[in-house]
């Protein structure tokens, strides 16, 4: 049976946009298959509500599969429009888990008042409202009888009443008696303020100068510039997009680009050009040459139109507006109860995993403990977007390696909100000299010196790895910049437990699977296999995957024989003697391994053939051909590789890893911290409790 829920509002700017990506969120977790549905639309323009949906949560379906009817159809016939709202959504509910109905933005659908519309729709559907109720410029006792007025509505439309959720409160608590649950957001500007893209579609634009990308940077402030340059630079603020005259801009646009890039000045957000007149061709080709960091957006629209219309937007979900829906994922995971509402819905967890949910799981893991993560290409561009995605999720704190001005000031041209990171320089004179120490103590059997190690402690990823070391973070990622080797030699020096091995989790559409080893170690003894197997087990029931372990080789269980094969069968052997809980077989083939119909004629009576988790390969080359040849074929996402045997996690990143790569690997490693670790910057050896220090 699908399960759906209404998010209805009953007025205009209460941002229930919020809600419903929270709650396609939060859906998305439990269930393999989630929807939306927005009974009433626009004509002539596709919703921007729903393309962030489909976007951020990756729905295959056409746009149309997510829509009711037009506004102009229920102004038309609303009792026909009724009947093929719930025609079409009852099309979509037949092929999801979940739905999350998204109720009109006042436009006027013909109601009475529109919310009863809502109502009424609701009642038909047969789905729960979750009643939005705005607090803004309210008080207390005023958004209580807003709430009351609300309920009875639904009430009186027989519309069930999921909960009520207050946004845009004062900061102060608000606390509200209700017969259903009732959760408060805070007033959060940046959900009210406009991208780029917005500004550039209100004033129907064009992008002159400046990366596409740029366009879902907000506009916290709208000034124009008919003054002269030093006066502008005066009196823009952070963040502000200015409105200049096209027949101006040959004195003022390099100006500005100039100050958006200079160190000590406010970023800006964009500038737009007005009246579409050319750039003299000298000018025009000195910026079109030069790499400009700022959108730079050319409309037809004289001055006066432009900041007439421009005044007038409003923000709102886009898929390009990466920022605001972080920071609408986090304030709702912040200040609602996911897992009663979802108790509400009577919505159980599925047995499927896909590679979404997968990701969201990772998410939650390391969001409910806030690791301390250090990052030590705090300069390069993907670790910075990456870190303000990870910042707004509230999934880490964040330490940047780097010089800290050139750090804000690159952020800034970026319009990213890195605030809440901590810079620190791996020149700093206090702590490189603390590190030396450390270090040459670490390595004293090497030779190490306190004057060499001086040195090599400013290094970016000697740096990071002795914050690890000493307790100064949790974890750390590297290498979208750097070679394995440099990242992960130091781990080595410094971190190593024992025999480091990896593993990739590799997600298929309705599974998640542990291969290992695939990225460390070229030829592995039995002994050392044996190790892998274990350390893998353990890493895989860490991140919600029940651990069946598969030795994998060329021949199953007795019919081969030979010094590879031989090699695997001892390695189960020991597992067995070792970890007696652990359900292992091997030697297997994959096949063997993963389908059932095979284990039937090949192991008919194992408790992992048919149903592995966890494949352990006998050398590299194995490992490595097969997790990109799943990856490739089948269409799965590999994560990782994910490090395992040393002391504190440390991973590597793949030079080419995307923005969404390093979220995914920094969440890997501070879900991969244990609570029970020694600290070692303590004498004592008291357990950790880790601070940002």
């Amino acid at each position: 049976m699908t399960r759906a829920v209404y998010v209805a509002a009953a007025e205009a700017g209460s941002n229930k946009g919020t809600i419903a990506l929270g709650m396609v969120d939060l859906l998305s977790r439990q269930v393999e298959t989630v929807g939306v549905f927005r009974p009433v639309v626009r004509a002539g323009r596709e919703d921007n509500l729903i393309n962030t949906v489909r976007s951020r949560f990756q729905l295959g379906s056409p746009y149309e599969t997510y829509t009711g009817v037009t506004y102009d159809d229920v102004h038309a016939d609303a009792d026909r429009a009724a009947g093929d709202i719930v025609a079409r959504y009852r099309a979509l509910a037949g092929r999801c888990d979940a739905v999350v109905v998204v109720g009109t933005d006042y436009t006027d659908v013909g109601a009475p008042t529109e919310f009863e519309f809502n109502a009424r729709l609701a009642a038909d559907l047969g789905t729960p409202v979750l009643n939005v109720v705005s607090g803004r410029g309210r008080t207390v006792s005023e958004i209580d009888a807003a709430v009351e007025l609300s309920s009875r509505q639904l009430a009186q439309h027989h519309a069930q009443e999921l909960a009520v959720v207050v946004t845009r409160a004062a900061r102060e608590p608000v606390a509200i008696e209700h017969p259903t649950p009732v959760f408060v957001l805070p007033e959060d500007p940046s959900l009210r303020a406009p991208t780029v893209a917005d500004l550039l579609d209100a004033c129907d634009g064009r992008l002159f100068l400046g990366e596409r990308e740029g366009l879902g940077r907000e506009a916290s402030a709208l000034m124009v510039g008919a003054m002269s340059l030093p006066n502008i630079l005066d009196r823009y603020t952070e963040g502000a997009a200015v409105i200049i005259p096209s027949d101006r801009a040959a004195a003022l646009l390099p100006g500005l680009i100039a100050a958006h890039a200079a160190p000590g000045f406010p970023a800006l957000s964009a500038v737009i050009m007005t009246g579409g007149a050319d750039l003299p061709v000298p000018v025009d080709r000195l910026l079109h040459s030069m790499a400009v960091p700022l959108p730079v957006i050319v409309t037809e629209h004289d001055t006066f139109d432009t900041a007439t219309r421009l005044s007038a937007v409003e923000g709102q979900f886009t898929p390009q507006a990466g920022g605001k829906i972080d920071t609408a994922l986090r304030l709702f995971a912040e200040h609602v109860d996911g897992r009663l509402l979802l108790d509400r819905l009577a919505i159980a967890k599925t047995d499927v995993v896909t590679p979404l949910m997968f990701e969201y799981e990772l998410l939650d893991r390391a969001r409910a403990r806030r690791r301390h993560i250090v990052l030590p290409e705090g300069e390069e561009p993907r670790i910075l977007r990456a870190a303000d995605v990870l910042l707004r999720r509230g999934v880490a704190r964040l330490t940047l390696l780097g010089d800290e001005a050139r750090i804000r000031a690159q952020a800034a041209q970026l319009g990213l909100d890195l605030d809440e990171a901590r810079v620190l320089s791996p020149f700093d004179g206090e702590l490189r000299e603390r590190f030396a120490h450390e270090y040459a103590a670490v390595r004293a059997h090497r030779g190490m010196t306190v004057e060499l190690a001086r040195d090599t402690v400013t290094d970016v990823s000697y740096f990071g790895t002795l914050m690890v070391h000493t307790g100064m973070a949790d974890g750390m990622v590297s290498g979208a910049a750097h070679t394995t080797a440099h990242t992960i030699r130091p781990a080595f020096e410094i971190l190593r437990l024992g025999l480091v091995s990896s593993v990739f989790f590799m997600c298929l559409a309705d599974r998640v699977l542990v291969y290992g080893d695939c990225a460390v170690n070229p030829d592995p003894s039995a002994e050392q296999l044996a190790d892998i197997a274990i350390s893998s087990a353990g890493t895989a029931a860490l991140f919600g995957v029940d651990p069946r372990i598969a030795m994998l080789s060329y021949s199953t269980g007795t019919s081969g024989a030979g010094a590879d094969v031989d090699k695997v069968r001892t390695a189960t052997g020991l597992i067995r003697e070792l970890r007696p809980d652990l359900p292992v077989e091997g030697p297997i083939q994959y096949d063997a391994a993963v389908d059932p119909g095979v284990a039937r004629t090949k192991m008919p009576d194992s408790q992992v053939a048919g149903r592995a988790t966890v494949f352990v390969v006998p050398d590299l080359n194995t490992g490595n051909n097969l997790y990109k040849a799943v990856q490739r074929s089948a269409g799965a996402v590999a994560v990782g590789p994910v490090l395992q045997g040393l002391r504190k996690p440390v991973n590597d990143l793949s030079r080419g890893a995307t923005v969404a790569d390093i979220v995914t690997t920094v969440a890997i490693t501070a879900a991969q911290v244990r609570d029970d670790e020694p600290d070692p910057g303590r004498a004592d050896g008291a357990l950790r409790r880790p601070v940002m220090r």
